[in-house]
């Protein structure tokens, strides 16, 4: 195990995959714990050794939570995450509070609205759904919107809409 080793293993993930820092720093130790485990080593004697590659790919700019934390933000908006529902998926990334707080307030104004209606699209509930089964199903596709993580209002709003029209205007 040597530093060039995990340079190279750090490389070639990052040109793999967007990372934060703390995802870096869990791929490289679990290839370390793997590398140790084969050869009956103990793992801890590479944290430092995992530690300076990850402070390298920092220093370099290869890893920047903040775009990493924005990118994710705007690919989970699109798919129609809720605000909570991004918070969770980058903090089990790894990502701080604070980070993921900029990139939220990072985006545009009615981000939470946009995604409320392209999670309703996705999922086909509310205005989306087959008018026939639209009434019995108001109440699971508004708990469905819940546990997305939007609001009760922004759910009702989108839920109680007559048409997908209805969902653009003011």
């Amino acid at each position: 195990m040597t530093p060039a080793y995990l340079e190279r293993a750090a490389l070639y993930y990052l040109e793999r995959y967007g990372a934060s820092a703390e995802m870096l720093r869990r791929v490289l130790k679990r290839r370390v714990e793997t590398r140790c485990r084969l050869r009956g080593e103990a793992p801890d004697d590479f944290s430092e050794m995992v530690e300076a590659t990850v402070a390298r790919a920092l220093g370099a700019g290869l890893v920047d939570d903040a775009a990493f934390a924005s990118a994710k933000v705007r690919s989970l908006r699109r798919r129609g995450g809720s605000a909570r529902a991004i918070g969770a998926k980058l903090a089990a990334k790894g990502v701080d509070r604070d980070t993921v707080g900029a990139a939220l307030a990072g985006e545009e104004e009615g981000g939470e609205d946009e995604a409320a209606r392209a999670y309703a699209r996705r999922r086909r509930l509310g205005p989306y759904r087959q008018p026939a089964a639209r009434a019995a199903a108001r109440e699971r596709d508004l708990a469905v919107m819940a546990r997305a993580g939007f609001s009760f209002t922004l759910a009702r709003r989108v839920i109680d809409a007559e048409t997908e029209d209805d969902l653009l205007g003011p």
